[in-house]
């Protein structure tokens, strides 16, 4: 999905929670680090925050959070994180700071997206005529009162795959993949239909599906903390 309407390379950060509070940082260019030291350009007053604690950073047009080997580590939207990519919307958490990544104009664009499935025009034309001077968050946060639209900012978006692999990466990743999907595949198969509403695996396939999860954690932080 595009992150539109935003400088491409800077980064707003406002403060939930912590002691900093309602501090807000706009358009700070990137790269840039956020920690307790004098040197970060976001420099948050937490005893729980590293010295240096996560970098971000733009990579192929997309902003990316790198946990800088922190202490009491780094989540995005609750989980614990290496690296992401981040979405406008997306929460950070980095000790007991929280921070909400994205001005309101952005969140209020990707809400918008999420809601008509579409990033735009290229004429930039906007349809809906409540839209018609922009997008407001108030109205998408209120648009619909259905569940998905209300947590649409913590929904994971399907992410893009990412580009210029060279053939060999390519191939890894693809093989990667096709074992995550025969093992799915294996899992999925074996469910029993209990009634109308409910699916019911062995226990057996319960620990292999368990052991899956394992596997992707594993791969997550591999390439989160590549070996030297």
């Amino acid at each position: 999905m595009t992150q539109s309407s935003s400088p491409p390379n800077s980064a707003t950060l406002r403060v939930l929670d912590g002691v900093d509070r309602g501090r807000v940082y706009n358009d700070l260019e990137l790269p840039i680090t956020i920690g307790r030291e004098e040197g970060n350009e976001i420099q948050l007053n937490d005893e729980r925050i590293s010295r240096f604690h996560v970098k971000l950073q733009l990579d192929h047009d997309q902003i990316v959070l790198t946990d800088l080997e922190s202490t009491n580590g780094t989540k995005v939207n609750g989980e614990e994180v290496q690296i992401r990519i981040l979405r406008y919307g997306d929460l950070v958490s980095v000790g007991r700071s929280v921070l909400l990544f994205g001005s309101r104009e952005q969140i209020a664009n990707r809400l918008q997206e999420l809601r008509t499935g579409e990033t735009g025009s290229e004429s930039g034309e906007i349809t809906d005529d409540s839209l018609a001077s922009g997008p407001d968050l108030g109205f998408e946060l209120n648009y619909d009162d259905d569940l998905e639209i209300q947590a649409a900012l913590h929904v994971l978006d399907p992410p893009e795959m990412p580009s210029r692999l060279s053939p060999a990466q390519a191939a890894q990743l693809a093989e990667i993949m096709e074992f995550i999907h025969v093992r799915l595949r294996s899992l999925m198969n074996s469910a029993t239909k209990m009634d109308a509403d409910t699916m019911a695996l062995s226990f057996r396939k319960w620990q292999s599906l368990l052991d899956l999860q394992s596997r992707v954690a594993e791969y997550i932080r591999r390439i989160g903390e590549p070996e030297e």
